[in-house]
């Protein structure tokens, strides 16, 4: 299985994916948030992102101290500071989370921050899980998922859809 802890694995990827990887390691980015363990998760790991999929890069991030994680993001030029960053502040199964979205080059990134490690965080477990689903099930079924996000289904309820999964974001933690 392919170690989605580093972005090694972008080098030999698609096209897409050896772009992002030239643009996380151009900005450093990942190296910038190394003491929040980053991992770079969601469809373009797994190959079933779709035009305007954006970079999800999900960090442990102990919220008593948010006003460091947002000094390391902007005063490290980490984010240039022409670029218009949005911050917000969701609350997740009772927990508050920081989420930063902004444009870097032709990508949409978005920092997930949350008290959590980051492989145990739901969108690194739900792309583990989507990951083993997708190579068991084969190219069909990827394409079927692409189809269904191309018409704007979420990806875990595309999922859930073709496997018939009552509530995908649960039961893809299961599997």
């Amino acid at each position: 299985m392919i170690d989605f802890t580093t972005i090694d694995y972008l080098k030999n990827g698609s096209k897409k994916q050896k772009r992002v990887y030239e643009i996380l390691t151009k900005h450093r980015i990942l190296e910038k948030l190394k003491e929040y363990s980053p991992i770079l998760a969601g469809t373009i790991p797994i190959e079933i992102d779709i035009e305007g999929s954006d970079l999800d890069i999900i960090c442990e991030v102990d919220l008593r101290f948010e006003e460091d994680f947002l000094d390391d993001l902007m005063f490290s030029k980490f984010i240039p500071h022409d670029v218009k960053v949005k911050v917000e502040y969701p609350i997740i199964n009772g927990e508050k989370c920081i989420v930063l979205n902004f444009m870097l080059e032709e990508f949409f990134i978005e920092i997930f921050g949350q008290n959590k490690p980051t492989i145990g965080q739901n969108a690194y477990r739900h792309m583990i899980a989507e990951y083993k689903i997708l190579q068991e099930k084969g190219e069909n079924f990827k394409q079927k998922i692409i189809e269904l996000k191309q018409k704007g289904i979420k990806t875990e309820p595309a999922f859930g859809m073709l496997l018939g999964l009552n509530n995908p974001y649960e039961d893809l933690l299961k599997m």
